[in-house]
């Protein structure tokens, strides 16, 4: 029996679309497979995470991953001094070629930065403002309504589900966990990712590049609900053929990867009802949100 794996692409940056995106198109049409693209269309201000580096557990998890030669210099100094280009007006020719490639398309974030670090502290006007700027800029973009959104970083609240359902998206992705769901009756059903993503296991354990793909693909069981999350900046740039051979490999194991709303195709069925907490992750710094049950 083939095993379905939700393939989420996460892109995060100006480099990520530029570069990244392009390269996994071309390598998604090589193997015919659809994935979910989720666009961050604002400002590039993802140098201002420099400042975390005085962390211990984020200075660790760079070194670990060797970030700098994963996602460029060019994006761990990006809006340091000024704001960062405008990613969906700069690129706009790129996200209509992804659209145009029959993949589906949904909303990260407006600000990845300022969605990651000031996602507590914002007001519900102000989290309403984020969503709907970066919703309408791809609207606009695409000319049509997107029907799904996942949240930059994993960094979910209950204001935040509040503020989603005014528009009316088919489901969200915005946890870890292990199983679709809605976090309360009413609600749209949540897609959690139940992966872990490229720099969370490289470097763990003994976990290298030569190692990874056959670590990844041992965790897949077709008894289960199955979400990979892969990022433009990495996947799509300097690993291009480590996840190429990933995907060779997990066809070979009858190993299908979908977009995240194939999931869903059971349109009759009751998702249960679960609640989203925030805790730490491992190969993470600070935390994230996830499906209680999965606790």
């Amino acid at each position: 029996m083939t095993i379905k794996v939700g393939l989420r692409v996460d892109v995060d940056t100006f480099r990520g679309t530029q570069l990244g995106v392009p390269q996994l198109i071309d390598i998604f049409q090589r193997h015919q497979i659809q994935a979910s693209f989720f666009f961050t269309v604002g400002p590039d201000n993802m140098g201002r995470h420099l400042w975390r580096l005085l962390r211990p557990a984020f200075l660790k998890k760079m070194l670990r991953s060797k970030a700098a030669s994963l996602y460029g210099w060019d994006i761990l100094i990006r809006g340091t001094l000024w704001s960062g280009p405008v990613i969906g007006k700069k690129l706009t020719h790129i996200i209509k070629q992804t659209d145009q490639a029959g993949h589906e398309i949904g909303l990260h974030a407006w600000d990845h930065h300022k969605w990651q670090m000031k996602t507590e502290s914002m007001s519900s006007t102000e989290l309403y403002s984020e969503i709907n700027k970066g919703y309408q800029l791809l609207n606009k973009i695409l000319g049509r309504d997107i029907h799904c959104s996942a949240v930059a970083g994993w960094r979910c609240t209950e204001e935040i589900l509040i503020q989603k359902q005014r528009f009316n998206f088919l489901y969200n992705s915005d946890c870890r966990g292990k199983s679709i769901f809605v976090p309360h009756k009413g609600m749209s059903p949540q897609i959690p990712v139940t992966l872990p993503t490229y720099d969370e296991l490289i470097g763990q354990n003994g976990i290298d590049n030569t190692s990874y793909n056959d670590t990844l693909l041992e965790m897949i069981k077709p008894d289960q609900l199955n979400v990979y999350t892969i990022h433009a900046e990495v996947e799509g740039i300097v690993c291009a053929e480590i996840f190429e051979d990933l995907i060779i490999k997990a066809k070979q194991q009858d190993i299908e990867f979908v977009p995240l709303i194939s999931l869903l195709d059971k349109t009759d069925i009751q998702w249960p009802v679960d609640k989203i907490v925030n805790v730490g992750n491992k190969g993470r710094e600070g935390w994230l949100t996830h499906q209680a049950s999965s606790l």
